[in-house]
């Protein structure tokens, strides 16, 4: 049995999502991290609470509203770092190049202090005035080494490769747990997952597509390579579920993706050709590689056609860390669909024929994710210089995706802030946005509003194959704009503060057994950076345990008793945490509390030895650059005049060579040096992976803003802007459809099926719609599927009734009970008397009855053993309890004729998998190769079928005997060939058996 409980993203609009599941046993999963625009750190309370739980986490997508507080877990939640993730490897390394953008560009992503705990430290400390609700002080966001390091904890998996995950050091054991990824679609590695443990077979699949993509495959439902393009059935490995934990977001009208990439591109010209900038809001990870393959191979062809409009346009995208994306995009392109490995297959075959032709001199087209006209911009500088080219007096157009999706940070904030007064612009949203009631609705969401109203008028457009699609004027209104800063503390802000930080430190000292203190000051006395944070408690699991359990109730305490520490608490330590303070009483003290402290470093380690700091191995001219660097100077050592004796650097040798040229030592091409290209020379120059060259916007660099080291706090200033551009949604989010859902879960058959993630109106229809399409399926009888549509914080049982009793079974019965296994479980039949209370019947059995009655009688007076010692305690009390279980024993001679008469017919138990016949005759020494679908064919002359339509039916046939002998063939011949018919067919039936296990009837 197991219960499921939503902890965000059920009935409602937002689009995070987090998942508890609790199997038996105690076992908690917790699947996906999310998070939304608003980075509200109340919606972390409740996860919070079950992380000293948890026994493993499983991450399904890219994107933030599936992983976008995992860094902020790890940082702030204690023990989080030691709970074992999984998730594909494309999920991990574009989560982290996601994170890192997020809390890279806004500092709402750092999240708030609650202003509860800080008014409770402030009135305790007398400085009542200095934590009011205007100021919000801001928790120490993750670093970008740390944000690696959380990333580089998570254990990547495969897909349709089976998995026993470990627990956490605070979890019961999982007892044969297994986890299996499965292609979802969408994204890029997304996951479908598959639960297994015990009899129960969980499917969690949250917003997957079905349909295939110009760059992700469908969803692995109905088998394929990745997906998308298999049979008509279900696969086996997902099929009948105990629950299917399943996505209600669907969109409102699905486009054909055809019709749906031309619509996209329809509007672009339109605005382009008028000499408008088109904005595109993308993520910075998921659907981005989507939109950015589809625009740069459209550019490719259009320009190849000479389409003026499309030549004199740019196009570009930007992103805090959208070169690492791409980077990493490149390097898995085998997690894609099958069409992108073909088109990298063919570069690659191209780029070895041109090899060999002209010896590495010719330049190849570009591959699937080289980028010829889509150029990649970082910085802010890079996004200032393009937008004012665009308020000069021959603007020229361009067309620009930018992350995020939201408008709410990113570089798409600042370009919409820029181009919004244009009525020659257009901004395209690609997925609906997100709504919560408690929280003012982003920037996208207004505009979502505004396009849904159609109020200041409406642009139909037709396309080229005649479909129209509208865009809505926004009809200069006023659209309010908020910006967020950050402000260093300062006076009795930075002691509350600090105090607040120290009280949250003794709040967690329960579980800093194990490591240092995870709420870090910047510029601490104990240099807690430089400390071991990797350090196992020496403690047993028990105790862990214990301790991990009793946080939420340490905490809760705490907070009531001791909301400021006072001087006994800080024992010792006061000689340094409080001014004017010499002296302290160790008399009758203990622990640390009789010894000075002492701020001592502790040598890094992890399990490969002492961690060794790069800095220390630096030669002296690298020790010299680098301290000229910190210290604001230019080194000048390019521009001096070579020195008889003096050591030059490497690439002083290749700079050197290209002044001669070229003949140095140092013949690598250099990529700066095409930025000198003049436009009309970078149109023929060669392209780099990141777009063309020959501008001068790999030259620009951010100005440097004051660094603060120190506490912040937030600082949000709002400003109104006139919208006059035009607005257009065309569906890029790729989630399924209602239409995919409803075909597939008949074929799925899973006994429960949970909606979340999705509003309350569109779960509440759909559910409506699932029950009514199976009860019509069911010839209108109640269908045997249960629709479940909880809340978030709502517990469901999602396991499915069984009749289940605890037994005792008599030794007699035991003895002659005959097991068969089958994939690691015993079956055996079992048909006996049931008797209350532990008591034995008496049964004659031929001549040795009476002595077998006697054995029995004598077992039940002395009780010298247990009747079953599987089901029983031994302990020093051997008579029997008095509550006892039921027995089951021996049915006596006089029922036994009776039961003869009523026995059932022998059956199957166990499912036979073609994949695991074809192996067993193949090590067997057969040979065995599939022939369509559902069907192999053994040495030629015996074909199994299994029909998925019929429950798994197994149809075996072998080839038929002419009865004369054939001509050119001996009577002998033909017997050799009836001899190897038969003996191949008898093989194939002897290994169907020995997978299954055959049941007799009682």
């Amino acid at each position: 049995m197991f219960s499921f409980c939503p902890l965000q993203g059920a009935l409602s609009d937002s689009s995070a999502s987090q998942s508890l599941l609790e199997l038996d046993g105690g076992v908690k999963i917790l699947i996906d991290v999310g998070w939304d625009e608003t980075f509200d750190v109340e919606k972390l309370k409740e996860l919070g609470k079950q992380a000293p739980t948890l026994s493993l986490i499983l991450l399904t997508h890219a994107t933030v509203s599936h992983l976008a507080a995992y860094a902020h877990c790890c940082k702030h939640f204690p023990t989080f770092q030691r709970i074992p993730v999984y998730a594909t490897r494309p999920v991990i390394d574009l989560g982290r190049t996601l994170t890192q953008d997020l809390y890279a560009s806004t500092p709402l992503a750092a999240t708030t202090i609650s202003s509860a705990s800080l008014a409770e430290v402030s009135y305790a400390s007398g400085y009542s005035q200095a934590a009011s609700a205007e100021n919000t002080f801001l928790l120490q966001p993750p670093t970008p080494e740390e944000i690696t390091k959380y990333f580089s904890l998570i254990q990547p998996l495969k897909y349709s490769q089976p998995h026993q995950p470990l627990p956490s050091p605070f979890s019961p054991p999982l007892n044969g747990l297994t986890i299996t990824a499965y292609n979802s679609g969408r994204t890029l590695g997304g996951t479908i997952w598959h639960i297994q443990h015990g009899l129960e077979s969980i499917v969690y699949a949250v917003d997957w597509n079905q349909a295939r993509e110009n760059v992700f495959a469908g969803a692995a439902w109905l088998g394929g390579n990745h997906g998308g393009a298999g049979g008509t059935q279900v696969i086996e490995q997902l099929r009948k579920p105990t629950a299917l934990v399943c996505s209600s977001r669907t969109p409102d009208a699905t486009l054909p993706r055809a019709k749906r990439d031309e619509q996209l591109m329809e509007s672009i010209k339109l605005c382009i050709a008028r000499g408008g900038t088109v904005l595109i809001p993308v993520d910075s990870s998921a659907r981005v590689l989507e939109l950015s393959y589809l625009l740069e191979h459209a550019w490719r062809k259009e320009v190849a056609k000479d389409n003026d409009v499309f030549k004199s346009a740019k196009l570009f995208l930007a992103g805090r860390t959208i070169s690492s994306t791409m980077k990493n995009a490149r390097s898995m392109l085998e997690w894609m669909d099958d069409s992108i490995i073909r088109e990298f297959e063919a570069f690659a075959d191209e780029s070895r024929r041109n090899h060999r032709r002209d010896e590495g001199n010719h330049q190849t087209g570009p591959g699937p994710f080289d980028f010829k006209y889509l150029r990649l911009l970082e910085r802010k500088a890079q996004i200032d210089k393009i937008l004012q080219q665009s308020e000069d007096a021959e603007p020229r157009a361009k067309v620009i995706l930018a992350s995020d999706t939201s408008l709410d940070w990113g570089f798409s904030k600042d370009i919409l802030k820029s181009i919004a007064a244009d009525a020659r612009n257009l901004v395209i949203l690609t997925e609906k946005p997100n709504l919560e009631p408690s929280h003012k609705p982003s920037i996208a969401r207004t505009l979502w509003d505004w396009w849904k109203e159609r109020k200041d008028g409406v642009a139909t457009e037709r396309t080229s194959n005649g479909d129209t699609f509208e865009q809505v004027y926004a009809g200069n209104r006023e659209l309010e704009i908020e910006t967020v800063e950050q402000k260093g503390l300062e006076g009795d802000e930075l002691n509350v503060y600090q105090q607040w930080l120290a009280t949250q430190r003794q709040l967690q000292a329960t579980l800093q057994s194990g490591g240092t203190t995870l709420l870090e000051a910047p510029g601490d006395v104990l240099d807690d950076a430089d400390s071991d944070t990797d350090t196992e408690s020496e403690g047993s699991d028990t105790e862990q345990q214990g301790k991990a359990l009793n946080i939420a109730t340490t905490m809760a305490q705490a907070s009531r008793k001791k909301v400021v520490l006072r001087d006994e608490d800080l024992g010792v330590t006061i000689l340094i945490k409080k001014e004017h303070v010499y002296d302290f009483n160790v008399r009758g003290t203990k622990g640390r509390d009789r010894m000075f402290p002492v701020a001592m470093r502790r040598r890094r380690a992890d399990e490969f030895g002492e961690l060794i700091r790069p800095e220390d191995y630096l030669r002296a001219e690298e020790r010299e650059d680098a301290e000229n660097q910190e210290a604001g100077q230019v080194s000048t050592n390019n521009q001096e005049p070579e020195g008889l004796g003096k050591k030059r650097k490497w690439e002083d040798v290749g700079t050197a060579g290209r002044g001669r040229g070229g003949s140095g030592p140092n013949k690598r091409p250099h990529h700066h040096d095409r930025r000198r290209l003049s436009a009309g020379e970078a149109d023929a120059a060669p392209f780099s992976k990141n777009g063309p060259a020959g501008d001068d916007l790999s030259d620009l660099e951010d100005e440097e803003d004051e660094t603060l080291n120190g506490p912040t706090k937030l600082i949000v200033t709002k400003e109104t802007i006139p919208v006059r551009l035009r607005i257009a949604f065309v569906d890029f989010s790729g989630l399924h459809d209602k239409r995919s859902l409803t075909m597939l879960i008949p074929l799925i058959q899973p006994r429960k099926l949970v909606l979340v993630a999705g509003g309350k109106d569109e779960t509440l229809a759909l559910a409506s719609d699932v029950k009514k399409l199976l009860t019509a399926q069911s010839t209108g009888t109640e269908s045997a599927i249960e629709v479940l549509t909880p809340a978030v914080g709502t517990t469901v049982d999602a396991s499915v009734d069984t009749n289940a009793w605890v037994l005792k079974l008599a030794d007699p019965l035991v003895k002659g009970l005959k097991w068969q296994n089958v994939r690691g479980l015993g079956i055996v039949t079992v048909t006996g008397l049931l008797l209350p209370g532990g008591e034995f019947q008496p049964t004659e059995v031929g001549d040795g009855g009476d002595g077998d009655a006697a054995k029995r009688q004598k077992l039940e007076d002395a009780s010298e053993t247990p009747t079953s010692t599987a089901l029983v305690k031994t302990g020093t009390n051997t008579s029997l309890p008095t509550a006892s279980l039921p027995t089951l024993d021996l049915v006596p001679p006089t029922l036994a004729s009776s039961l003869r008469s009523q026995a059932a017919q022998p059956l199957h138990v166990g499912e036979l998998r073609l994949a695991d016949l074809r192996r067993a005759m193949l090590s067997a020494g057969h040979k065995a190769e599939f022939r369509g679908e559902g069907t192999l064919l053994i040495d030629d002359v015996v074909v199994v079928r299994k029909s998925t339509a019929q429950g798994g039916r197994i149809e075996l046939e072998s080839v038929g005997l002419p009865g004369d002998t054939m001509p050119g063939t001996t009577s002998g011949g033909l017997l050799d060939a009836a001899m190897k018919v038969g003996g191949t067919f008898y093989a194939v039936k002897k290994k169907i058996y020995e997978g299954l296990a055959v049941v007799a009837g009682a």
